[in-house]
């Protein structure tokens, strides 16, 4: 993407009401205003509030916000001119149920409160397969731990990815700290039974690994 064009994404996201982007030092001195208050002041409901976490184009939150317009979702990346188009779409909807917010993931306890989310949906992260990149594995026990804190008690998590070693990777860490694996699967679209929300909506790099019959794999648990 052009320097031209991602300007011209930056610009447009400020005047997007559904768009947030603070500064690293206003949230690290939990003075972002919605922390705790997202349903009251910005959703003005009180139904279920769900994130995707790296959410790239927004595709994801999208489609899932478009079969579920009682539930709430947020889009969280840090490169805002990629969420441009899905905050651009969600506004020229009219989806008042969806917002996204520009912020690293290592962040967002300082965003959300405490029992604040019902739901996490990771796609397609980046499998950091290297062992020095462990620690950015975004299914580390580092960061299921902070995810546990803005999830309520019963709250979900899902993994859907095309690594099979993040799947591996997830799913032997779940098994070996104790987390519940409420479903698992290495290839959903070749077996019966997977979520229709898995199925039903493909991002643009999805449809490209299915052309070449390339597995996609997903995991719904509960942390411990």
């Amino acid at each position: 993407m052009g320097s031209k064009n991602k300007l011209k994404r930056f610009k447009e996201n400020e005047t997007f009401t559904n768009v947030f982007q603070p500064t690293r030092e206003e949230v690290v001195s939990n003075s972002f205003a919605l922390k705790g208050k997202w349903n009251a002041d910005f959703f003005k409901n009180d139904n279920p509030i769900v994130l995707e976490l790296g959410c790239g184009k927004g595709e994801y939150t999208i489609g899932l916000a478009e079969s579920n317009p009682n539930i709430n979702f947020v889009g969280i990346d840090v490169k805002g001119a990629r969420f441009w188009r899905g905050a651009k779409t969600s506004v020229e909807s009219g989806m008042a149920h969806v917002a996204f917010v520009r912020t690293q993931i290592e962040l967002i306890d300082y965003v959300f409160a405490e029992n604040e989310i019902s739901e996490i949906w990771i796609t397609f992260p980046d499998p950091q397969i290297k062992y020095k990149r462990t620690k950015h594995r975004m299914t580390n026990s580092e960061f299921l731990q902070l995810y546990k804190k803005i999830l309520k008690p019963d709250g979900v998590m899902n993994l859907k990815t095309d690594s099979e070693f993040m799947h591996g990777y997830t799913l032997g860490l779940l098994h070996g700290e104790g987390h519940e694996v409420l479903y698992a699967n290495h290839n959903v679209y070749k077996n019966e039974g997977a979520p229709e929300a898995v199925t039903s909506i493909q991002t643009f790099y999805e449809k490209q690994y299915l052309e070449i019959n390339k597995a996609i794999t997903y995991i719904r648990f509960k942390i411990k």
